[in-house]
């Protein structure tokens, strides 16, 4: 075990393990493994996400996988499971969604992965086009279009996404600018294999073009229409951009949201509460001639040495056991000043950052991910949020505000701050509350207005029984957003209460269901939670022992459930999140 002398002793520990984590840029790391185990062959298996733990903290089960490696293959699973009316799911790569949309009903269920679907299928660079497998993941996509000479204009920041994870739950960039920052919005076909009757051989792959009203619900379909084979984008001409951060005060953060994503193409902000300030991300296009060869390597996507993690989260852990908010906070306000002052890992030249502005080509910009640059080193090394070792175990709450209402939602959330100051100091050490704009979509649950997306990352205990310092303040915050200004969850984010009665949030939810029942009317791709989402069965949320920690709490005893303002859980109440349990 680890003993320091003093508090000061221990900030320059962090310091150094942080500022060692920025410079570890070149080491390779373990590769993340499959979310899909099995016991024997292809069979009896488990699958998880990629940290390791659902909302529920549940691993679901399966009774076979299957790793079809063409449409063709993929047709012929599908129809075989069709006949015996077996329950499917889609599974992917690195599987990054935290609620359980990979998991079929029951055990005797089959998973469908798509990581052998990963091939470009064809760049028709005059029409600037590109057909790809549902496989591929984000960093190829980007990667070979930009050898065509072609980008995907606006994208997640994380590359380990596939195009089907992409589309199934709306991932998105930030932007408001052209047909806005999600993916989906560039899709103008997609090939997909649904169930099919007797005459037809079970299954069949249906294209689906522009025009055709049924692509608006395939664009964002929770995997519950079939299984996604190929998707056709529409790409632009690739191009340069230019990034400053400017660190500002949050004072009037509530009036410059409303106007800085229509001021610059790729505008997003990270807010640090406490800290009462935000980096304000000023980002446009510039002309193919400026010079400039600038590199994202985001430091929170790079590998960490294991041992470090580990130091971070005993920290962590300690601070939270002994209520010391004040470590959180100076330790957060370490993780800020070194991601600041290190341009939150960008550089002017692939090696090291000089100063901004920092210009390069938007495909060496707009996404990273360098801890899936691996061979495998026996886990000396990891993603940092990779269950196999110990390292970061989090939660992430992550909802869109629309943009009449944004400017209140944010006043509301400094007033907590006002009457708790320390309170999102441990939000801070997670890097602040990300803030993305997406534009309204056509997609049937796609954003139903132009809107900002608050991402919020913060510590979960590996004991479901212990409550989060300052846990009610965040609950509270998350309910805001979610119910006082009608907030929309993001589909693959978020602990199940963000999804307490979300599908009457979508003004054509009815239209996306009927092409539910079209596509697939035995439901054989949708399971209990997907039912429970789209409003066909009551009861999303989680009824259990415990604090309100991921949905809704049951107690058979007195809990403590927020140790900042000493309320409890009372036996035999059922609460909605930590600040009403009082009893």
């Amino acid at each position: 075990m680890l003993h320091l002398n003093s508090n000061n002793t221990m900030v320059r520990l962090i310091f150094l393990l942080k500022f060692t984590t920025v410079l570890f840029s070149m080491v390779n790391s373990s590769l993340p493994e499959d979310p899909i185990k099995c016991s024997s062959a292809n069979r009896n298996c488990t699958i998880t996400n990629s940290y390791g733990a659902f909302p529920d903290r549940s691993v679901c089960r399966a009774a076979e996988v299957a790793y079809p490696t063409t449409e063709e293959e993929l047709i012929s699973v599908v129809a075989t499971a069709t006949m015996s009316k077996r329950k499917m799911k889609v599974a992917t790569r690195f599987s990054h969604s935290i609620p359980k949309l990979v998991c079929p009903d029951g055990e005797d269920g089959l998973l469908i992965s798509t990581k052998f679907l990963n091939r470009t299928l064809e760049i028709d660079r005059e029409r600037m086009t590109m057909s790809v497998e549902s496989g591929v993941t984000l960093r190829q996509l980007i990667n070979e279009a930009a050898k065509a000479g072609l980008a995907l204009p606006y994208a997640p920041y994380w590359w380990g996404l596939t195009v089907g994870g992409m589309l199934g739950t709306g991932a998105h960039g930030s932007t408001l600018w052209g047909e806005g920052s999600s993916v989906h919005d560039y899709v103008i076909q997609i090939r997909i294999v649904t169930p099919a009757g007797p005459e037809e051989g079970h299954s069949k792959a249906r294209t689906i073009v522009s025009g055709d009203p049924d692509l608006n619900a395939a664009r964002v379909s929770l995997g519950v229409l079939g299984v996604i084979s190929q998707v056709t984008l529409q790409l632009q001409p690739l191009f340069k951009r230019s990034i400053t951060f400017s660190v500002k005060h949050d004072v009037d953060l509530g009036d410059q949201v409303a106007r800085f994503g229509y001021q610059h193409e790729f505008a997003d902000m990270t807010w640090y509460p406490s800290q009462r300030k935000a980096a304000y991300r000023i980002d446009d296009r510039v002309s193919s001639n400026v010079s400039g060869n600038g590199l994202n390597n985001f430091i929170g996507f790079r590998p960490m040495v294991s041992a470090v993690l580990a130091i971070l989260r005993t920290t962590e852990e300690n601070q939270e056991f002994k209520g010391d908010a004040d470590g959180k906070c100076i330790i957060g306000e370490l993780t800020a000043s070194t991601l600041i002052i290190s341009a939150y890992g960008l550089t002017n030249d692939g090696i090291v950052f000089t100063g901004y502005p920092v210009i390069g080509h938007h495909n060496r910009l707009q996404a990273s991910g360098t801890c899936l640059d691996s061979l495998n080193d026996g886990r000396i090394t990891a993603c940092p949020w990779d269950p196999r070792v110990k390292g970061l175990f989090f939660h992430q709450t992550a909802f869109s505000v629309s943009m009449s209402k944004v400017k209140s939602f944010i006043q509301d959330v400094q007033k907590l701050i006002e009457l708790e100051p320390k309170a999102m100091c441990g939000v801070e050490l997670y890097n602040g509350i990300l803030m993305r704009y997406v534009k309204a979509s056509s997609a049937y649950l796609g954003k139903q207005e132009d809107a900002v997306d608050f991402d919020l990352t913060y510590y979960r205990s590996k004991d479901p029984m212990r409550p989060r310092l300052y846990e009610d303040i965040l609950e509270e915050i998350e309910q805001i957003g979610l119910f006082k200004y009608g907030g929309l969850p993001h589909w693959g984010k978020n602990r199940n209460v963000g999804f307490e009665g979300v599908i009457k949030k979508y003004k054509k939810a009815e239209e996306f269901l009927k092409v539910k029942d079209m596509y697939d009317p035995l439901g054989l791709f949708s399971s209990g939670w997907t039912d429970k989402v789209l409003g066909l069965t009551d009861g999303v949320t989680i009824v259990k022992e415990g604090c309100a920690l991921e949905g809704l709490c049951l107690c058979s005893q007195d809990i403590h459930c927020a140790p900042s303002t000493g309320y409890f859980c009372r036996p035999g109440r059922v609460y909605k999140d930590a600040r009403v349990c009082t009893g």
